[in-house]
């Protein structure tokens, strides 16, 4: 039988409920998602992911986006009352 330990953890309250948020749509709880990163950190011998600096200033792409928005160039679509309805529109 495989053994569980418990790891405690002191994570800011804001980024916490954001990330749950996240975690809930993807059908994943915390303990899950960090026994997938975990998992990997094992099998890759490092962080699963990339470590970037935060920045305040968009993207060039994110800022061209927003300009066609603004300007009418581009159309937003939605809001959706389900993931479901957002991948129909995505032709996904």
């Amino acid at each position: 039988m495989v053994k569980n330990t418990t790891i405690n953890l002191r994570i800011n309250t804001e980024v916490k409920e954001q990330a749950g948020k996240i975690l809930d749509a993807m059908g994943l709880t915390f303990s899950d998602a960090f026994n997938l990163m975990l998992h990997q950190i094992r099998i890759q011998r490092c962080l699963p992911f990339e470590i970037v600096a935060y920045s305040h200033t968009p993207k060039p792409e994110t800022l061209a986006f927003i300009d066609s928005v603004e300007s009418g160039r581009e159309e937003l679509v939605g809001p959706f009352s389900s993931k479901e309805e957002l991948w129909k529109s995505l032709g996904i």
